[in-house]
């Protein structure tokens, strides 16, 4: 039987093909050498921080079980509930320690929930940048007032301030009275009914709000909650979150590949085409007419955040571009509803919870307004001192942003501890603002903690659900303006009650704190 010759034994009978595989050979070995070069060279400066920042952060109190390189990314909980559970958890153990370190993958973090740390962050005009995981952001809000940094920051923060004066917010309380309005009455359609989830009825009713007073535009949220824009506003929240939670997904090649990077980019598309075509609309609209005029509805035209950037300038006398003006309108959208909403049903339950609490409202709102139905004026909400209270005493034991983080910006030092440049310092108001030193039984709901001669000498950092220090929310008069209106509405209209206990609420630490079934309330209608 005759076997066929060998590779080897046909290339020593033919040396110029054996020569041109040598070659080809050596060449494949020489392109990996240099590609393993290139790679090394690249990566070095990055393995070289990565080691520094691991050595400088020994001595720095950490959650123990971290890996080289993976770093405790494990560890932590994928569900939304049960990762808060764990935050929490381990903000309780570590009490005692003035602040804590992780690792996600290769990127550090400290933890601060005290008054004291906190303060040497957020006082500091060093490190005012957003910390790593706000680049998920970029996509929808470009670089506005919330992710922007440096000098772009702090222009565009000089020119937006004059338009949070609170005279010029006083003009948005004709709206905040309609929805309000239209609230209640949908409201009263569930009074004497049993118990409801009335999340969605309080969060819609703030998108209206929102899209009215940023973009001058209805979209009747409260009407028609099924919108696209309204879903899709709830659902990139949602895909954002999810993604700050999974590290694998932080690169953009694996995320856009293998995570909801497609369904990211098709609610992207609705978000901008719907804020491109108010901005354009709006801004044809004010080259067309010099003052207010009458709509086609023949109501007054009124202003909205959007007209005022339209206007907006500059010290060179540069107007904001587009673009610009879209970063800061998205960035309203998106900051301007879901907070406000969370506190305000947050603020609902714990009214419906403590009865005594609910009646001196009740009493103060009847000082206000007696028994008429008139809208909440500018004098009005001056005069909601014990209003105010609950909704600040709400805010401590349920902040709408239960979380945020900032990056250090040069190595410093943190209660004695060195924390080199580069590492991301994770704010958790949730845990600072249980901090009994400032607030005893820090579990209770006591409104009258907020009264001015309770509050008198306490620390100004331990109390900070509007963030604080240079880089503090700017919406927050507008946010603390809006709650007061609805929630008078809510309360001069009817008797709440809540379904829930405390330990059944499980709140989500999302982008915004939510409770994972809603909040459950029973209406009775009030006695005229």
């Amino acid at each position: 039987m005759k076997h066929g010759r060998s590779t080897e034994q046909q290339l020593m009978s033919n040396p110029t093909e054996m020569s041109i595989t040598v070659w080809a050979y050596s060449l494949g070995l020489i392109a990996l050498a240099i590609f393993l070069i290139i790679l090394s060279y690249a990566a070095y400066p990055l393995l070289r921080g990565y080691i520094r920042k691991w050595n400088d952060m020994k001595p720095i109190p950490g959650v123990a079980g971290a890996y080289p390189i993976i770093g405790n990314a494990l560890q932590f909980k994928n569900n939304a509930g049960d990762f808060f559970s764990q935050i929490i958890e381990g903000t309780n153990e570590f009490r005692h320690l003035p602040l804590l370190k992780i690792w996600i993958g290769p990127i550090p973090f400290i933890i601060l929930f005290h008054a004291e740390t906190i303060e040497m962050v957020l006082n500091s005009p060093k490190h005012m940048d957003k910390a790593y995981a706000y680049r998920f952001l970029y996509p929808w809000l470009g670089t506005g007032l919330l992710t922007s940094t440096g000098d772009k920051w702090r222009g565009r923060r000089k020119m937006l301030t004059p338009t949070f004066h609170f005279s010029i917010l006083t003009e948005f309380l004709e709206v905040m009275n309609e929805q309000a309005v239209i609230l209640t009455e949908k409201l009263g359609k569930q009074a004497g009914r049993g118990p409801f989830n009335c999340f969605s009825f309080i969060t819609l009713c703030a998108l209206d709000i929102i899209c009215e007073t940023a973009m001058g535009k209805k979209i009747y949220a409260q009407s028609n909650s099924d919108s696209e824009y309204v879903r899709s506003v709830y659902k990139m929240s949602d895909i954002i979150t999810r993604r700050q939670r999974t590290p694998w997904y932080w690169p953009d090649f694996i995320y856009y590949l293998l995570g909801e990077g497609k369904e990211h980019n098709r609610i992207l598309k609705v978000l901008h085409s719907f804020t491109e075509s108010v901005i354009r609309e709006r801004a044809e609209c004010a080259n067309s007419v010099e003052s207010d005029s009458d709509s086609d509805q023949g109501l007054r035209r009124r202003r909205a955040f959007l007209d005022m950037l339209l206007k907006t300038t500059d010290e060179d006398g540069n107007g904001l571009s587009h673009k610009d003006i879209q970063e800061e309108v998205d960035t309203f959208m998106f900051e301007g509803h879901d907070t406000t909403a969370a506190s305000m049903n947050w603020a609902l339950y714990l009214l419906g919870s403590h009865p005594e609490e609910q009646r001196r409202v009740k009493q103060e709102l009847w000082e206000v307004f007696g028994s008429s139905d008139r809208p909440v004026g500018a004098d009005d909400l001056r005069r909601l001192r014990y209003l105010e209270c609950v909704i600040k005493e709400s805010l401590r034991l349920f902040p709408a942003v239960p979380l945020f983080a900032r990056s250090i910006c040069e190595d410093c030092h943190i209660n004695g501890f060195k924390v080199p440049k580069g590492v991301n310092a994770v704010i958790i108001p949730y845990a600072l603002h249980r901090d009994p030193r400032y607030f005893p039984d820090p579990e209770e709901f006591r409104p009258e903690r907020f009264l001015p001669e309770n509050s008198a000498g306490r620390h100004p950092y331990a109390f900070i659900p509007f963030s604080a220090g240079p880089r503090n929310c700017i919406g927050q008069r507008f946010a603390m303006m809006e709650e007061k209106v609805i929630l008078a509405w809510v309360l001069r209209n009817f008797s709440v009650e809540a379904c829930q206990a405390r330990e059944d609420l499980r709140p989500l630490g999302e982008l915004i704190l939510r409770p994972e079934k809603g909040i459950w309330i029973k209406l009775g209608q009030r006695a005229h």
